[in-house]
């Protein structure tokens, strides 16, 4: 009887402690990789960069919104949006709060020593928006000499980067930065700062918004966007990246842009 019992425990202890390893496979799901939050594809974005994103009521929808409910689909799994600050959206995804960071963002050599991008799945163009009666007639005014302009930007954003570079570090002007695009433009409406350099696409609604703007024919640069992802989740960089690739060839993400930013 004595045997029976200890064979019997010595079992349900082996069974216990497969059980126990076994959890962490689990937690990968059917797909092999992990998420923030199970069955969940969790997106980090700042909802203050339409037409990418932006607020509709309560929801957030737009470019990246859709494109990333594109990839949750066909991951299998729920699409979670987070809005944040933008300059909180790396940290995020680095430390595994979010799983993909969507929000207009550039890839810059900065930017890839934090993070990986995926596949970039549109261009940007950074434009500067000017009052009317501005002074300033194309973008090489901002960097002729002498020039000494005061230049709004959405703080982290690539157009900071950009003027914090060519412009405040040369001696040609200062930057102001904001938490928020619209802030920025608020002050250049206000005569806070000269211009405000920010991507096209929002730069037209702040200008169709604002009475008495303008942007300016000449571009200040040209860029990619893509998706941050963490360097540490391998996997789910792979299925995520894989998922985008599949609905660029499809035509499914530039049916998406085309919905929101038309030829005119």
């Amino acid at each position: 009887m004595k045997k029976l019992i200890t064979l019997l425990l010595t079992t349900a202890m082996v069974v216990s402690m497969a059980a126990c390893g076994s959890t962490p496979q689990e937690s990968k799901g059917n797909n092999g990789f992990t998420t923030a939050v199970e069955g969940k594809l969790t997106m980090a974005t700042n909802a203050a960069f339409p037409p990418y994103e932006y607020l509709e009521g309560t929801e957030i929808a737009g470019i990246d919104a859709e494109i990333a409910g594109a990839i949750a689909e066909k991951l299998g799994l729920e699409l979670q949006i987070d809005d944040m600050e933008f300059d909180s959206i790396t940290e995020a995804v680095k430390s595994g709060k979010a799983d993909i960071g969507l929000a207009g963002m550039t890839v810059t050599p900065d930017r890839q020593e934090e993070v990986d991008f995926t596949t970039s799945y549109a261009t940007g163009v950074q434009v500067v928006i000017v009052t009317q009666d501005s002074a300033i007639a194309s973008v090489d005014d901002l960097f002729a000499e002498g020039a000494n302009h005061v230049v709004g930007v959405q703080r982290n954003t690539t157009g900071d980067i950009y003027t914090t570079g060519d412009i405040e570090d040369k001696g040609l002007g200062k930057i102001d930065r904001y938490s928020k695009g619209a802030e920025a433009v608020q002050a250049l409406k206000t005569g806070k700062v000269d211009c405000v350099v920010i991507d096209n696409e929002p730069a037209k609604a702040f200008v169709a918004e604002v009475e008495g703007l303008k942007i300016l024919e000449t571009e200040y640069v040209t860029e990619d966007y893509a998706a941050a992802m963490s360097k540490d989740n391998k996997a789910l960089y792979d299925a995520v990246n894989t998922a985008l690739e599949e609905l660029i060839a499809d035509g499914t993400v530039q049916g998406i842009i085309d919905k929101y930013i038309t030829a005119e």
